[in-house]
């Protein structure tokens, strides 16, 4: 089956703290649009099969949340590679019903450059980017419970220190200078986090880059 065409929908890729959802929802107040926000694809109502969502699965089957946190680096990026993949596949069974009104929608997604080609208009799609150190070393420093969440399980592992560096060697891995440079030569229209610049700002910005001004 092919990629439904999305016209009235429009995507912002990235980095972590790159403002992704902070754009997504301030675009979608301003232009009276429907903001699927952040990690929308947790909405879902179906029911999810573990033997097709192995990675989507993982937390929901997790019996014990410290053996989250001591998968090796590698282990951590592919799990987060494959839960992309498969977020893809739920956003991509979501987003025909929600797009189907009058309305614009903006989109915070985990879908693949490769996809977004294909079935949106390419000025529909902004890529925003930070410097790849900043989530390896402030990943923590946000309130959201999830992240404390698993500051405290590291912290409740015999050598915290060491757990914690493991983490960190996950995070380098999946903000890699490798994936920063395949975001920027995407060929979609890019801002830059930039710690001068308002929120306001920042929100022109993105409606030149997405064509809506």
């Amino acid at each position: 089956m092919d990629n439904p065409f999305f016209e009235n929908a429009y995507f912002i890729i990235g980095t972590s703290y790159a403002g992704k959802s902070t754009m997504v929802k301030a675009l979608a107040k301003k232009h009276d649009g429907i903001a699927c926000e952040e990690n929308y694809h947790d909405d879902y109502d179906g029911e999810l099969d573990a033997a097709v969502f192995p990675c989507l699965c993982y937390t929901r089957d997790l019996v014990d949340w410290h053996d989250f946190i001591r998968r090796s680096p590698q282990e951590y990026k592919d799990w987060i590679d494959g839960a992309k993949k498969e977020c893809e596949i739920l956003e991509l069974r979501m987003l025909p019903e929600i797009c189907n009104c009058n309305r614009k929608v903006f989109v915070d997604t985990n879908i693949s450059i490769e996809t977004l080609r294909r079935i949106a208009p390419i000025e529909h799609t902004l890529v925003m980017l930070s410097d790849p150190q900043i989530p390896i070393h402030r990943f923590f420093d946000r309130p959201d419970p999830e992240k404390q969440f698993l500051y405290q399980l590291i912290m409740e592992e015999p050598d915290p220190d060491k757990a914690m560096e493991n983490y960190r060697q996950g995070l380098e891995l999946i903000c890699s200078q490798e994936s920063y440079d395949e975001l920027e030569n995407s060929g979609f229209n890019v801002i830059y986090r930039d710690e001068n610049r308002t929120i306001d700002q920042t929100v022109v910005l993105a409606e030149k880059a997405l064509g809506l001004l």
